[in-house]
């Protein structure tokens, strides 16, 4: 045990240390107002507003030929570009932890980037790269290819705005693990693809699933980037969070709510499937810490 002078292992000093009581009481209920203020009041505000004009004017809101197809188009773009998010995250964090290369730290600030760029910034950056007057606006019209105002023009503003969730979890616990595993392996005479499947990815699992969670909320979410290159045609390129913004303008308040809640109760699944999982993940952690004092110390 390191030396520590007597006086900080005192119980006075650590009372001493310790916050008053109506210190903790305070910050705790001023932590509790801030959220009941700014979060579950505006979620009991969305689920009363839906249901304002009862059951029957909920429900008949998703009848609605637009409001499926905005469902439909939601539910399509995030299928497309969460695995194509998770196959770049496994890609990218495989190269930044398992090998050093020239330009790796620039690759790591790549990454981050959509993090500090507007979505709408990001939107305009597709418009004048694939936009009828842009870099490659030409060669794609003339092959019948519409990329703007159309699903391909989504599915790329929503993979730019949530490639970094997926790599952004999956690079601290591939850093974790180390190298010595996939090394050994390789010494073996195992390929890649065994390395991958029998090594790299039993060990992030956990941390791979908090990322396409993380991932598949916001690409259903989204709403700047895919503003700006949807062109806003109704029935064709709205997502639900467009078309909850069409009804609202129009003053159709219960169909707006009634589809914004629909993305309330995807934000709430979302949020209970990432606390079941933070929840399994310490439970591993503690079972392998506990396996590893035993080990340590048989008696």
């Amino acid at each position: 045990m390191p030396n520590v002078p007597p006086k900080l292992l005192s119980p006075g000093f650590s009372r001493a240390m310790r916050d008053p009581s109506w210190a903790r009481w305070l910050l705790c209920a001023l932590a509790l107002l801030f959220l009941a203020l700014l979060l579950l009041v505006p979620l009991l505000a969305v689920f009363a507003e839906a249901m304002r004009k009862g059951a029957g004017a909920f429900i008949e809101s998703f009848a609605n030929a637009d409001a499926r197809r905005a469902i439909y188009l939601t539910l399509l773009v995030a299928g497309i570009s969460v695995p194509l998010n998770l196959v770049f995250g496994l890609a990218a964090s495989w190269a930044v932890t398992k090998h050093d290369f020239p330009g790796k730290s620039l690759l790591v600030t790549l990454i981050d980037l959509p993090f500090s760029v507007s979505p709408v910034v990001s939107g305009l950056i597709l418009v004048l790269v694939f936009g009828a007057h842009g870099w490659f606006g030409h060669y794609f019209s003339s092959i019948g290819v519409q990329v703007i105002f159309a699903v391909p023009g989504i599915v790329l503003a929503t993979v730019f705005v949530t490639f970094p969730f997926v790599a952004r979890e999956i690079i601290p616990a591939m850093e974790a693990c180390g190298r010595d595993e996939e090394q050994a392996a390789v010494m073996l005479g195992a390929n890649w693809w065994q390395i991958l499947r029998h090594i790299t990815l039993p060990n992030v699992r956990w941390a791979l699933l908090y990322g396409v969670l993380l991932c598949n909320a916001r690409a259903m979410g989204e709403f700047g980037a895919v503003s700006v290159v949807s062109g806003h045609i109704r029935g064709e390129t709205n997502t639900v969070p467009l078309h909850v913004e069409i009804l609202y303008n129009e003053y159709n308040f219960v169909a707006a709510f009634a589809m914004a809640s629909l993305l309330a109760v995807l934000a709430l699944i979302t949020l209970v499937a990432k606390t079941a999982l933070e929840w399994r993940i310490q439970h591993i952690e503690k079972q392998v810490v506990t396996e590893r004092t035993r080990h340590r110390d048989p008696a």
